[in-house]
């Protein structure tokens, strides 16, 4: 019997990458990720080896460098065919070679190849990126290590090829991951929360406005790495200005100081307090299978597909009265509730919740682009601003596509973007949401969906913010050019960022300003920002590659739109869209940030002799986050040539949804997962939902449906009026018989009175910490109340604490 060992793929072959250093370091709300990747060759012959990986789409790659022996070669930045027509030209040389590209569909992976790394040798790799942190509702700064990369649905028909990822369980992850951050602000570091264990926190000043953190030993490859960064006194307006290139040529971004400003608007109270009672607005819920992938990878993790469920039930009890609604449901097809959106009433919500309760994760593959198009085509509803949310997993690998519809009828909508689970696309999740103009949510490891959602439904609710202007107030002979794309949306307590080119200069040592105006619910409002052109120390060049890194964005998605156009069309505009791409790459090399259009190329030239014979190809596997019992094959779309992402397997078998044969009558949790690999398989299949299963001996008994959380118990019985029905289920999610709620109520006040009241008395005593889910649906049952003009409200409140045994006043309900 063959006996292998030392560290294996699924195929049984040594893997040559041994381990990954990350070392971040956070200054107030831009990080820099440096990672070391360590190769190491234990083969008899010379080998190629490729590595696939996630980094945050909207991060800037801005340095590759690659150490053999003692010898370092730091990567240019050169347009991408040039560069894969160096690299394979220095592999028939004998020479090393190293390059990292980005894919061309998903902004959001990346290959590394590692060539001709010779028996016995070892190489370093490193790889910095820059990238601005998102910031939460609880005002936490939000920083991810994409550790988990799921594999990519490619709907028929798309542009381009998908990205072949080879994947393992990440149990079986063949290599291992350090981790440290340090992290320094003007302010207090108040603490860092994570979803992976940490070492304890360590302060480097008295004043603890520096910090550091590091993983805890023996983390393993079954999730994304998050810190949640939390500062004392967070998030005030800023403007940062950095020195251009001494080398670089004045004018040129490069040459010329650029200033980053961050607004976090405060809208005045009396505005906010009242939420718009109008919209249209359409849910679109990912139903493919891999939505019946847990959300975390704990035992008892609820499904992605019964999260949202649950989400869609406060949602729909939540909105106004007076808005229109829709869902859509997607996979290879899709489905919607109604065929056009309707008025929300009783009638409809209830026809609508019914739909919801039915909902499964089994429409197949993730094909979202033609269920966007049927929206886009339905007609506005006059008066009723249209509203987007959009749940998903994001494995879907026509991202460019998807991303470039939702800006094309920005104008006409907003667009939230929930991401779910491990893995989920941050190109897909925070494309839909930077074009569309709304907010982008990340639901992950312990993470409830419930409360991200309402607060994007909250920002939905607000009062649309119009007529955004942007002036500058500069010293004569100094001006402004705007980087960033135009500001089309501004919610309460989020920041916004602008980047601006300041060209020229003036002699003046005068304070210069920056205002944004804005109409809001009909109130003119004005945010101003005060700075001075005295550049920032140490910040290298980190702005001005952010800065290079939006404006490359924003080229390639113009690009994107001629790739999309009608093939005469297209012809017709041909000469605009190659100067596009030449803007890309120009500024792509002029800075070193990467794009979709150039690579990093690096090429060891010392002593070389011709490799005899084919290199010996491996592909890394990276983990990907499944826990299914079933295996699929799913067919792989044409890969454009050379390098990393083609000449992969024809066919792939990766874990998958639970599809259950016919009467199989599966009711528990799935088995353990399987392990799945690379296989060649003939034939060709229709739709990612034609699949052959691989099923286990294990068989699961059936179980009982799990009991409703009482919170969602308790909003299921609200009517779509804000009111609660004196009824038995509501007395049973109160944990409390029919007689014991109907006893006390005091006899000049109606059943729907006593039972709202009764509901907001509970909600408030009970279910506090989750005000967040429910804060929505209760202002819409204490309109109601007010609506009734009910007498004996404070006897209500009184005989409504004694019984459920709370304090809770009429204040605090708010009546």
């Amino acid at each position: 019997m063959e006996c292998c060992c030392g560290l294996l793929t699924a195929e049984k072959q040594p893997v040559p990458l041994k381990g990954i250093e990350v070392e971040l370091e956070v200054k107030d709300h831009v990080a820099t990720v440096v990672s070391t990747l360590h190769y190491d060759n234990k083969e008899d012959k010379a080998i190629e080896a490729v590595f696939v990986f996630p980094l945050p789409g909207d991060a800037a790659v801005c340095h590759f460098s690659a150490k053999v022996g003692q010898t370092e070669i730091v990567a240019e930045v050169k347009e991408k065919q040039e560069a894969r027509e160096e690299y394979d030209d220095a592999l028939s040389s004998g020479q090393q070679a190293f390059l990292l590209e980005e894919s061309e569909q998903s902004s959001d992976i990346f290959s590394l190849s590692v060539g001709s790394l010779p028996p016995g040798e070892s190489a370093s790799i490193r790889l910095e990126y820059i990238i601005e942190l998102a910031v939460q509702a609880d005002d936490a700064l939000r920083f991810c290590l994409p550790a988990v990369l799921n594999p990519r649905y490619q709907p028929q028909g798309s542009e381009g090829g998908g990205v072949q990822v080879t994947s393992v369980p990440a149990s079986q992850v063949p290599y291992s991951l350090s981790f440290s951050a340090r992290v320094s602000s003007p302010r207090q570091v108040s603490k860092i929360d994570s979803n992976c264990s940490l070492e304890p926190l360590q302060y480097l000043n008295a004043e603890q406005s520096q910090a550091v953190v590091k993983l805890a030993a023996g983390h393993k490859f079954d999730r994304d790495v998050e810190l949640l960064i939390y500062y004392k006194d967070a998030h005030q307006p800023a403007a940062v200005v950095e020195a251009g290139q001494v080398s670089a040529k004045p004018g040129t971004l490069m040459g010329d100081a650029v200033v980053m400003l961050s607004l976090y608007p405060e809208f005045p109270q009396a505005v906010m307090s009242s939420l718009a009672s109008s919209g249209e607005f359409v849910f679109v819920l990912d139903r493919s299978g891999s939505m019946d992938c847990p959300i975390n990878n704990t035992k008892k993790s609820e499904t992605r597909i019964s999260s949202a469920r649950d989400t869609l039930l406060l949602l729909l009890k939540s909105l106004p009265m007076g808005c229109y609604f829709n869902i859509y449901s997607f996979g290879s097809s899709f489905e919607h509730i109604f065929p056009t959106s309707v008025e929300y009433s009783e009638k409809t919500m209830e026809e609508a919740l019914k739909k919801v309760k039915e909902m499964q994760a089994n429409l197949g593959g993730t094909e979202i682009l033609q269920p966007l198009k049927h929206i886009y085509n339905q007609p506005c509803i006059p008066s009723q601003p249209r509203q987007l949310f959009v749940f998903t997993d994001g494995e879907v690998g026509n991202t460019k596509e998807v991303t470039s519809l939702v800006k094309k009828n920005s104008t006409s909508h907003r667009c939230f973007s929930f991401g779910i689970g491990e893995g989920a696309s941050t190109a897909l999740i925070n494309g839909l949401a930077k074009e569309g103009g709304g907010h982008a949510q990340f639901i992950t490891g312990a993470d409830r969906m419930q409360p991200k959602v309402m607060q994007s439904l909250r920002f939905a609710l607000q009062p649309a913010v119009e007529d955004i202007s942007v002036t500058w107030d500069l010293p004569q002979g100094v001006t402004a050019i705007v980087l960033s794309p135009p500001l089309t949306a501004i919610f309460q307590g989020q920041r916004s960022l602008i980047y601006a080119q300041l060209t020229g200069q003036s002699s003046e040592a005068k304070d210069c300003f920056v205002t944004v105006k804005y109409n809001l619910a009909g109130h003119p409002t004005q945010n101003q920002i005060p700075f001075t052109l005295q550049p920032t120390e140490e910040t290298g060049l980190t702005i001005h590659r952010l800065s290079a890194r939006t404006v490359i964005r924003s080229l390639e998605t113009e690009k994107n739109n001629y790739d999309l156009m009608p093939f005469m069309e297209r012809e017709d505009k041909k000469e605009e869209e190659d100067g596009v791409k030449q803007k890309v790459v120009e500024l792509s090399v002029q800075s070193g940030v990467s794009s979709s259009h150039t690579a990093f190329i690096a090429v060891h030239k010392g002593e070389s002799s011709t490799t005899q014979g084919p290199l010996l190809r491996q592909i890394i596997p990276v983990p990907s986050f499944r826990n299914m019992p079933q295996m699929m094959c799913m067919r792989s779309m044409p890969i454009s040539p050379p390098n990393a992402f083609h000449n992969m397997p024809q066919m792939m078998c990766m874990q998958s949804m639970p599809v259950c044969p016919p009467d199989a009558g599966f009711a528990g949790p799935p088995p353990a997962c399987i392990a799945y690999a690379d296989c060649a398989m003939g034939g060709e299949m229709d739709d990612l939902d034609e699949m052959c299963y691989g099923w286990t001996k294990e068989i699961v008994a059936p179980s009982p449906p799990p009991c409703m959380d009482p919170l969602l118990e308790l909003v299921s019985l609200q009517k779509a009026s804000g009111c609660w029905p004196l009824v038995k289920a509501l007395a049973a999610a109160m944990e409390k018989t029919s007689e014991e709620v109907e006893k006390p109520k005091p006899a000049a006040v109606s059943k729907d009175v006593w039972a709202t009241i009764l509901a907001l008395i509970w909600l408030h005593g009970f279910k506090a910490d989750a005000q967040d889910e429910w804060q929505l649906l209760a202002m819409k049952a204490v309109s109601w109340l007010c609506a009734q003009k009910a007498s004996c409200v404070a006897e209500c409140v009184a005989a409504g604490n004694t019984l459920l045994g709370c304090e809770v006043t009429k204040d605090t309900l708010g009546i």
